[in-house]
């Protein structure tokens, strides 16, 4: 049975709750269709600008909205279920809604307002939200060249951003700026006067995730773009470890899709090696050995990303008053760097030695797999992680927490109004 939200106009669950099955119903078919030509997309460059609409079709951009405001109200860990299999089928997408996420999460844990309703709203009816925050040369996250000025009615902006991810898929773009000696972020149109954007992202993986440079030039913003003021008292958050898990559920899924592609390949293949242990490779037991690592790290990668959102659901659950867990969530998302990167870089690495030069063809394109794990995995590089944890481990140093100058009182998805 369904019902209907007078609020929002749109049919939910009777129970008002959508289960996993009712999740997999609406988007498996859109993962599926967007599956259909990666292959293509990966030869021609092309830009995943259809696979979005079809995303925005079915509101994917709104797993995490509250039901009462037209979203699907999915928990943490069920968001990042999805955002894998989506990755096996373009692992390029869930990078490029990686500040979507982080954005939607923000306007969860914000105090309730008018904006923050409008936000909850928006994202329900489709809109995506993209970044401009990294900039090239020696702008850093505490001295932005990129200016928000005052002006009468709201406010300008100008400024070059570089690796301004999903950006040019995006309705707005989440700018990273300096307002008078202070870090602001300013909600701006993606298709205001001023802002150009460059598809120049020159990285040998991830090539579609729209991550190239971004103008601003005379930009002018409403007042009630500018984010973060009057949220209250700054404290820590959990979006350090949520980001970072974005990017682990995207070497998920492409753990995933290389064990289906190649399992795909070896099952087809009649061809085989004199010194060959089998008549045919699906049969022999060198080659069965390196699915077995491709599944393994698949299912390693998985079942790790799943593990540490699930400890996201019981931080908010529980208020994100528990500091211990809040310890433990930071931990285990920087233990799994490691552990995800080297088991998957390993195994869509080994996964060619189960044929001879034939898979090697541009037709199969089985090293976009290693290229966009090997991408993927330097956003952060593991180096710096690894050392941080060691320090952790012997000397009680923090770990590197986001702090928010926001109200950050979680609020559980799907609860009802006042609960």
């Amino acid at each position: 049975m369904t019902a209907t939200s007078s609020a929002t106009g749109r049919t939910t669950p009777a129970s008002g709750e959508y289960t996993d099955a009712d999740l997999d119903a609406v988007f498996g078919p859109v993962f599926a269709r967007i599956a259909e030509g990666a292959v293509a997309r990966e030869e021609d460059r092309r830009l995943a600008y259809d696979e979005i609409s079809w995303l925005k079709q079915v509101r994917f951009g709104a797993l995490r909205v509250p039901v009462e405001f037209g979203g699907y109200g999915a928990s943490v860990q069920t968001l990042f279920r999805l955002l894998i299999d989506l990755a096996a089928a373009e692992s390029n997408l869930p990078q490029a809604l990686r500040v979507h996420w982080s954005f939607v999460e923000d306007q969860l844990l914000a105090d309730d307002s008018p904006a923050r309703q409008r936000w909850l709203y928006a994202v329900a009816d489709g809109t995506l939200v993209g970044n401009a925050i990294t900039e090239p040369g020696v702008g850093a996250v505490d001295r932005y060249r990129t200016t928000v000025t005052d002006i009468e009615g709201g406010y300008r902006v100008d400024g070059t951003k570089y690796y301004s991810t999903g950006s040019l898929y995006s309705d707005h773009i989440l700018v990273a700026g300096d307002h008078g000696g202070e870090r602001v972020s300013i909600l701006v149109d993606a298709d205001a006067d001023g802002v150009v954007q460059h598809d120049d992202w020159d990285g040998f993986g991830q090539r579609l995730t729209a991550s190239g440079t971004t103008e601003f030039t005379g930009v002018e913003v409403p007042a009630d773009r500018l984010l973060g003021a009057g949220y209250g008292a700054p404290g820590r958050t959990y979006a350090t470890s949520y980001l970072q898990l974005v990017q682990l559920s995207v070497l998920a899924g492409i753990a995933q899709r290389a064990l289906d592609d190649t399992s795909e390949w070896v099952r087809a293949r009649t061809r085989t090696f004199t010194h060959g242990a089998a008549d045919l490779p699906r049969e022999d037991p060198l080659v069965q050995q390196v699915i077995g690592r491709l599944a393994a790290a698949a299912y390693t990668a998985r079942t790790l990303v799943l593990d540490v959102a699930s400890k996201i659901d019981l931080l908010l659950d529980g208020g994100a008053t528990d500091e211990a867990l809040l310890d433990e969530v930071e931990f285990d998302v920087a233990r799994a760097q490691h552990a995800v990167i080297t088991t998957v870089l390993d195994s869509t690495s080994t996964l060619f030695e189960v044929g001879g030069a034939s898979i090697t063809s541009e037709r199969l394109r089985l090293d976009r797999h290693w290229r966009n794990a090997r991408v993927i995995s330097v956003h952060n590089p593991l180096i710096f992680k690894l050392r941080a944890i060691g320090d952790h481990v012997l000397n009680g140093a923090d770990l590197p927490y986001a702090w928010s100058a926001g109200d950050r009182r979680p609020v559980r998805v799907g609860a009802a109004q006042g609960e």
